[in-house]
C-alpha cells in the first residue's frame, strides 16, 4: 500500500476507535450499581483477554524478539491496567465530560512529551497549531458543561477526578507510546498489541474479582459490561492498533480529540446533560483541530530528528 493509502487507513482506523470510545461514559451510567474499578476492569480486563486471544498465533511466532523487549512490554501492560481506573473513576467523580475531556484531551499533550523526551521527535509548527487549536477547544468544553450543571459526579470530588484523568492521559499516552515501539522493533501490530492488552488485562483480573459481583446481580449490569468489553474495548482497540501501525503514537492521540466530542454529544442526547452555546464552540474548535493536523499529510504532527534503532 502506497505511503499515503497507508497512512490514510491508519488515521481512519483511529476515527473508528475514537467514535466507539465516546460511547463508554454514557454506556456506563446505565449500570450505576457497578463501581468505576469494575466498570474499568471488565471493559480493558475482558476486552484485552479477547484481544490476546485472537493474537496468541502471532505472539506464539514472536516469542523470542518480544522477550527481549520486555520493558516495552511490561511498560505497555502497566499502563493498560492503570488507565481504566483511572478514566472511570474520573468520569464517576467529574461527570462524564469533563473527565472524557481531561482523559483523552491531555494524551496528546503527554504523548508528545513522552516522543520529545525518549524518541528526539521535534514538534512541526503544524502539530503545535493544531494542539493548540484542541487544546483551546477541550478548555472552553469543560467549563462549559462545568459552569451549566455543576461538575455533573460526585459532589466535591471534582478536583480528584479531574487528577485522576490526568493520570488517565498519561497513561493512555504511555501504553500507546510503548505498543508503537514494539512494532517499531519489528514485531508484527497484532503481536505487539495482543501481549500489551492481553498481559495488562490480566493484571485486571483480580480487580474484576474483586469488585464485579454487580455483573451477576442484573441483566443490565451484565449488558453493559459486555457491550464494554466486546465493542469500545475489543473492536475500538483493534481498529486502533491497525492505525497505530501505520501513524505515530502522539498523532493517534491527538485525532481521539474525538472522543470528547462524541461522549459530550452523547451525554446530552441519552443521559441528559446540557450543553450551552459555549460548549458547542468547544465541539468546533476540537473539530478544526483533527481538520488541522490530519490533512495535510506530508506536513503531520511530527517529525523525527533521528530514526529509532531497530535493535
Amino acid at each position: 500500500m502506497p505511503a499515503t493509502e497507508s497512512r490514510l487507513a491508519g488515521i481512519g482506523g483511529v476515527f473508528i476507535a475514537a467514535m466507539v470510545w465516546g460511547t463508554t461514559g454514557t454506556a456506563a451510567t446505565f449500570a450505576p450499581a457497578l463501581s468505576p474499578l469494575a466498570v474499568g476492569a471488565v471493559a480493558m480486563g475482558v476486552g484485552g483477554l479477547l484481544q490476546g486471544a485472537i493474537a496468541l498465533a502471532a505472539i506464539r511466532r514472536q516469542r523470542r524478539l518480544m522477550a527481549r523487549q520486555w520493558r516495552y512490554l511490561l511498560t505497555g501492560a502497566l499502563a493498560v491496567a492503570l488507565y481504566p481506573l483511572a478514566f472511570y473513576t474520573s468520569m464517576r467523580f467529574a461527570g462524564v465530560t469533563v473527565g472524557t475531556v481531561i482523559s483523552i484531551g491531555s494524551a496528546p499533550l503527554f504523548s508528545a512529551l513522552i516522543e520529545y523526551r525518549l524518541d528526539g521527535l521535534r514538534l512541526t509548527k503544524q502539530w503545535l497549531l493544531g494542539a493548540t487549536v484542541g487544546l483551546l477547544g477541550m478548555i472552553l468544553l469543560c467549563f462549559a458543561e462545568r459552569g451549566e450543571q455543576g461538575a455533573g459526579g460526585e459532589a466535591g470530588l471534582a478536583p480528584i477526578g479531574i487528577l485522576l484523568g490526568l493520570l488517565a492521559g498519561f497513561t493512555y499516552a504511555l501504553y500507546s507510546w510503548s505498543a508503537r515501539r514494539l512494532m517499531q522493533r519489528k514485531l508484527a501490530p497484532r503481536a505487539a498489541m495482543g501481549a500489551t492488552f492481553g498481559a495488562g488485562g490480566l493484571l485486571l483480573m483480580p480487580v474484576l474479582w474483586l469488585t464485579g459481583a454487580p455483573l451477576f446481580t442484573a441483566w443490565h449490569n451484565a449488558a453493559v459490561g459486555l457491550y464494554m468489553a466486546l465493542v469500545p474495548m475489543f473492536i475500538g482497540y483493534i481498529c486502533y492498533g491497525y492505525g497505530l501501525a501505520r501513524i505515530s503514537a502522539s498523532t493517534a492521540t491527538t485525532i481521539t480529540l474525538l472522543e470528547p466530542v462524541v461522549a459530550a454529544l452523547l451525554a446530552v442526547l441519552l443521559v441528559g446533560e446540557r450543553l450551552p452555546l459555549s460548549g458547542w464552540g468547544g465541539v468546533a474548535l476540537i473539530i478544526l483541530c483533527l481538520a488541522i493536523i490530519t490533512l495535510p499529510a506530508e506536513k503531520l504532527a511530527l517529525r523525527a530528528r533521528r530514526q529509532p534503532d531497530g535493535g
